[in-house]
């Protein structure tokens, strides 16, 4: 079974050719690092990444830092991508096993560790996947930077802190001697002042740079942060044990186009 794209010409293009133009815009944009990665490391420091998951033509040049990062770091086995779940459906921690597709082809699922993560918390359930985009945006980016990479994806219905706790162990646990990275998929302050956004944003940010996950739940919960995918983060950060976050790139949609409320997104690495 493959997983048909739900948002693909709205999101980003629709077309090959359009959604290529569109990754590489974003590596070159001015919000963007500047260029195209060319030259693939071997380091793998690389364990976690935060990334947002609005369309292309806002959060794709803050997404394109997180990956251009990634790809200079080396190939991972496998990518686990982690995202919330926008319409409510399915299983409160859904994990998928069909293969992904977007106009550049199907990317592939790793079936031996969608298995092994099944549990009591986590369960197949492709229906909370079938309508999601949180999940689906970061795929395009991944497959035109790495041919053979693997994914898991994992859509968090349920965000609660002891939740994210459990699914990042479990995760941990599982991947314990494999190369693999974990993509959290969140965008951050939702349509607020722009300078509402940055001062907001910027607490929750300094929370996962100090890899304290209880500190970026009591930020969200005491300034009243309209974060998406704070469970993704959280379980990101709990499954890699990051000891070094680096905020990479930060910035809003009225940084695009004016506007008077806007939505944060920021890349962030973790190794």
């Amino acid at each position: 079974m493959v997983r048909e794209p739900a948002v693909a010409g709205q999101f980003y293009p629709g077309t090959k050719g359009g959604l290529i133009n569109s990754i590489e815009d974003c590596f070159k944009h001015e919000l963007g690092p500047g260029e195209i990665p060319d030259e693939r490391g071997e380091s793998r420091e690389i364990k976690g990444l935060v990334s947002p998951h609005a369309g292309y033509v806002y959060s794709g040049p803050v997404a394109a830092h997180g990956f251009k990062a990634l790809y200079e770091d080396g190939i991972p086995e496998t990518i686990i991508v982690i995202g919330p779940n926008h319409h409510g459906f399915g299983a409160d921690v859904a994990i998928s096993a069909e293969d992904f597709k977007t106009p550049l082809g199907t990317i592939q699922v790793d079936k031996d560790l969608v298995d092994g993560l099944q549990n009591e918390l986590v369960r197949i359930d492709e229906r909370a996947h079938s309508n999601e985009h949180s999940i689906e945006v970061q795929l395009p980016f991944i497959q035109y930077l790495f041919d053979d990479v693997k994914i898991v994806p994992i859509c968090m219905l349920k965000q609660d802190i002891n939740t994210a706790k459990a699914l990042g162990e479990h995760i941990r646990d599982a991947v314990a001697d494999r190369d693999v990275v974990i993509v959290a998929s969140t965008d951050f302050s939702h349509y607020v002042l722009k300078e509402t956004a940055k001062k907001k944003d910027g607490k929750t940010i300094d929370m996962i740079t100090a890899s304290d996950a209880e500190g970026l739940y009591r930020s969200i919960r005491d300034e009243h942060i309209s974060m998406c995918g704070y469970g993704p983060v959280a379980a990101m950060m709990y499954g890699t044990d990051c000891s070094s976050a680096e905020l990479l790139k930060y910035s809003t949609s009225g940084d695009i186009s004016s506007m008077r409320d806007v939505v944060g997104y920021a890349s962030i690495v973790c190794r």
